[in-house]
């Protein structure tokens, strides 16, 4: 027994190392209200998506998953934590133009991200798009692990919607109708500048959730 103990802990050692050494890239998309059947890839009839057809074909495609919450700043904070989202204290979406209690509303400081855990391990951390866990002080994304941010910290119908850089408003109003190529722009721009090192890219699209914008 000793020495099966011995085995398995000798391969798990060998498992991680490997696992240190390689350090892949890692992209995570995220798109807003993007139906599971409203892709090519997954059936849709009209809609045309080809690019991402192909990275499904070069890629995995799921086809089993759970949602942890039917709406938005509960399922990123799942998605950040990878923890239920009445665990970690987001069961509301926070509104700049939803009364005190919604402005108020935050990923609770305990709560360790995704992008804190890669950051620690030696990633640069990107985030590009929507935030929605937190658009006061001390909680956006560049406060929680992210190296550089660019984007709406809320969704992009609740008022006054800004455009942040890092911490600071960069734009106000904001021009919708371009906000997805320049959140594409942004993030090739940081695959650019990371790619010397082992870099995490979170892009969180804003479309196709309303306003459209044609």
């Amino acid at each position: 027994m000793k020495t099966l103990l011995i085995s398995l802990l000798s391969s798990f050692v060998v498992l991680l190392s490997s696992l240190a050494a390689t350090q892949p890239n890692v992209i995570l998309i995220l798109a807003d209200d993007l139906g599971y059947g409203d892709l090519g890839c997954y059936g849709h009839p009209q809609i045309k998506t080809p690019n991402l057809d192909r990275m499904a074909a070069e890629g995995a495609r799921l086809t089993q998953f759970n949602c942890p919450a039917p709406f938005c700043a509960p399922t990123r904070a799942a998605l950040m934590t990878g923890r239920y989202p009445f665990r970690c204290g987001m069961t509301q979406n926070p509104a700049p133009d939803g009364g005190p209690a919604a402005d108020a509303l935050h990923l609770p400081e305990k709560e360790v991200t995704l992008a804190q855990v890669l950051k620690s391990s030696g990633y640069a951390t990107g985030m590009v798009g929507k935030w929605h866990l937190g658009h006061k002080a001390g909680f956006l994304p560049t406060e929680r692990g992210f190296d550089e941010y660019y984007g709406i910290p809320y969704s992009n119908d609740m008022r006054p919607v800004q455009v942040l850089e890092n911490t600071q408003v960069i734009e106000y109003p904001v021009v919708q109708a371009t906000l997805t190529r320049r959140y594409t722009e942004r993030a090739l721009g940081f695959i650019e500048r990371s790619k010397d090192r082992p870099f995490f890219l979170y892009l969180a699209e804003a479309m196709p959730h309303k306003p459209l914008a044609a």
